[in-house]
């Protein structure tokens, strides 16, 4: 068989070609440290590539999500741990304010330096993430949550609460309804509520009240009516003004003993005048404004000589009472708040390890062996350097060599 010149130099060059691609792309894989280059490299280990190169990207953002949210739930609780110092202040000063010795102008002094702290924790509801997002009003972010008048504060954000995918399976509450936190508050001891009448003439001071048996409970308000003799004699009614019924009337009164009814008791010390009125209703939401807000005007109004005294301690009574109820709501929101951190830990820890589990697959779907990638490159050169030296001696074959 005889061949061109020309067609040995193509087939020679041909070969040398493959040979050297060969070679270039095994360098390629040294280089890049990569075992698939083109999904033509292994089609199905590069689709699963792809898709744990996916999940490990969402698992990425999640990490970012969880940061996110740490810092912004960061922020609601030092919010917390203010209004907690805030409130625990207020206590203070109502204590302090229930000191009889203490003048008109010493209440109006402590009044004032309330009104600071009512605006204080205004601003503390009010408080804004990083972003300039307002933490407390639900769903609307760039609504303020709380406007003031005076002593009278407004919610104006919704009930709703913005959350965050910090996982596949977990979206987390990074802002909460500041009507929930401030706003709900159960007044009373949480099932009833005890007040003097603001006419009482009288020295009766009424306590919070404690619930004897619950199955007996109405949900009623009622009144308890004070009437005195000409000759010192005290008796009260009890009226159940809801049903304009008289549960009793007459009852002999005694300082400090326990009046019950239809589930209820609470105490009355002091003596009661003529005419005066201790209303029982059931508890209501009552926001921590309203309750900073009353003990302000309390304390504003005259507190020296009689009545006007015995008005004032039912009056900071009533408060102490709905500070404790409020540093109890701040309290369980701030539980909430640091269930919340710890689960974002909790979450991190795992995302942590889902990362490295993620690399390592992809490190062994993707990655080259480098032993046996320096091993075929040595392999390589010798074929190509063999079909170089082999072109150049059959490229070198002529019929003048042999004459």
């Amino acid at each position: 068989m005889r061949l061109s010149t020309g067609t040995i130099y193509d087939v020679g060059t041909a070969a040398l070609l493959q040979q050297q691609a060969k070679l270039v792309d095994i360098q390629q894989h040294i280089s890049t440290e990569r075992r698939i280059l083109t999904p033509s490299d292994d089609p199905i280990a590069s689709a699963q590539a792809i898709n744990v190169t996916q999940t490990l990207s969402l698992n990425t953002q999640y990490s970012v999500n969880r940061t996110n949210a740490l810092s912004t739930l960061g922020l609601v609780e030092s919010v917390f741990e203010g209004v907690t110092s805030n409130l625990q202040d207020v206590r203070r000063l109502a204590v302090n304010a229930g000191n009889p010795t203490l003048s008109d102008a010493d209440r109006q002094s402590l009044a004032t330096e309330l009104r600071g702290r009512f605006d204080a924790l205004v601003g503390f509801a009010n408080a804004t993430d990083g972003t300039g997002k307002f933490l407390f009003s639900g769903f609307q972010g760039s609504t303020k949550p709380f406007s003031q008048t005076d002593l009278t504060v407004q919610y104006n954000g919704d009930q709703g609460q913005r959350l965050n995918q910090v996982s596949a399976t977990r979206q987390l509450a990074v802002s909460d309804s500041g009507s929930n936190i401030f706003e709900r508050i159960k007044n009373g001891n949480g099932v009833f509520t005890t007040a003097a009448n603001a006419t009482n003439n009288g020295a009766g001071i009424i306590d919070t009240g404690t619930v004897t048996n619950p199955a007996s409970l109405t949900g009623n308000n009622y009144e308890i009516r004070f009437s005195v003799s000409p000759t010192n004699v005290i008796t009260y009614d009890v009226v159940n003004t809801t049903t304009t019924v008289t549960l009793s009337a007459g009852n002999a009164y005694t300082d400090s003993a326990n009046i019950s009814f239809d589930g209820l008791q609470f105490e009355i010390d002091g003596k009661p005048a003529d005419g005066d009125i201790f209303t029982i209703v059931p508890s209501t939401n009552q926001s921590v404004f309203k309750t900073v807000g009353d003990l302000i005007t309390a304390l504003e109004a005259p507190g020296s000589g009689h009545p006007n005294a015995t008005r004032l301690t039912n009056n900071i009574n009533t408060a102490l009472t709905n500070l404790d109820h409020g540093l109890e709501q701040i309290l369980t929101s701030r539980s909430a708040v640091g269930a919340r951190l710890q689960e974002i830990d909790t979450l991190e820890s795992v995302g942590s390890d889902l990362e490295i589990q993620f690399e390592k697959t992809l490190s062994q779907l993707q990655d080259v062996d480098l032993a046996k990638a320096i091993s075929d490159l040595n392999r390589q050169q010798l074929f190509l350097e063999a079909a170089q030296k082999s072109f150049v001696s059959i490229s070198g074959l002529s019929l003048f060599d042999f004459i």
